[in-house]
């Protein structure tokens, strides 16, 4: 890794755009990534993630607008950000029918690290990852979370400034989650900035800030805590159990601010100062048995699908 990093910001994006012909699926992308941060990508399947961070690697080249990774821009000096980043893709990219260490050597000698250092390397991916009782071990023979261990090891060989996660747990069993995101934190507190995509709403709490992306649009930038602290203010967040669910739903669309479906509740966000004595109410007027009525504090979730309903909303009424 370079001593002296001389950038501002590990990633700098103004009115970024991907087209596929027709299709736009990136949008004029405006933002920044700070340099150590844990970065999160935030949206559904479909969304864009994936191409911005292509775009971002040097692997696909924007249809407009600018960008710059480590200071280097991307569409001019898309070979020397390779060189000074890791990338680990969300499909398993490594050889399955060699060992643990083979697959860090292999990795090693792409990316032109020394003998010497790549031995240093190595001991340093086996202890970060667990993997030292595997080390011997045929890649292929290996569980998903095991896999994907090695996989953020062979990307961290080089020690890059930078590492692109992209879709880094998707398939993988809670547990092996949570282990895979320890690991990501220890990269981090190394210094390595970190931008990571995933649809989880529990890993994006983990970041210290998100850009939540739907269809190839910025729909919201900020903190965890920051996001969350909007959506509040737009009014009293209310969980409610009733049945028919679906009639409540509707009822519901025509009273409050925002209803939508969580599992076997509604949330609801109310302006009124007695919020669920109405909505308790309006439900039993239009014959809606109500269970429960409470007050709840939003998770990132309410803000997410908050964010689409609107999104899609505005689609709508510009026709």
């Amino acid at each position: 890794m370079s001593n002296v990093l001389t950038y501002e910001h590990a990633v700098e994006v103004r009115e970024l755009v991907k087209r596929f012909g027709a299709f736009t699926a990136v949008d004029r992308l405006d933002f920044t990534v700070k340099r150590g941060e844990i970065f999160g990508f935030l949206g559904p399947n479909g969304a864009g993630k994936s191409t911005t961070i292509r775009m971002l690697c040097g692997l696909l080249l924007p249809t407009a607008g600018r960008g710059t990774v480590a200071g280097l821009d991307i569409i001019r000096e898309s070979e020397r950000i390779k060189t000074r980043i890791g990338y680990m893709s969300q499909k398993f990219s490594l050889y399955e029918d060699l060992t643990v260490e083979e697959n860090i050597a292999f990795y090693g000698g792409i990316y032109g690290v020394s003998d010497a250092r790549l031995a240093e390397r190595k001991a340093w991916i086996l202890e970060m990852a667990n993997l030292a009782d595997r080390r011997h071990s045929l890649t292929g023979e290996l569980a998903v979370g095991w896999k994907q261990r090695l996989a953020l090891g062979c990307a961290m060989v080089h020690e890059p400034e930078i590492l692109f996660l992209d879709e880094p747990t998707g398939g993988v069993d809670p547990i092996s989650r949570r282990n895979f995101w320890d690991l990501i934190f220890t990269v981090a507190g190394a210094g390595v900035t970190v931008m990571v995509t995933t649809h989880y709403m529990d890993e994006a709490e983990h970041c210290d800030r998100l850009a939540m992306i739907y269809g190839g649009k910025l729909i919201a930038l900020g903190s965890p805590a920051e996001l969350k602290a909007q959506y509040a203010d737009a009014g009293q967040l209310l969980e409610i159990e009733a049945d028919p669910l679906m009639r409540a739903l509707d009822v519901l669309a025509e009273a409050v601010h925002d209803v939508a479906v969580f599992g076997t509740t509604l949330h609801a966000v109310v302006h009124a100062a007695r919020g669920e004595a109405m909505v308790r109410t309006t439900l039993e007027r239009a014959g809606v048995a109500v269970r429960r009525v409470e007050p709840i504090a939003p998770s990132l979730e309410d803000v997410f699908v908050r964010l689409i309903e609107q999104a899609d909303r505005q689609r709508e009424e510009a026709g």
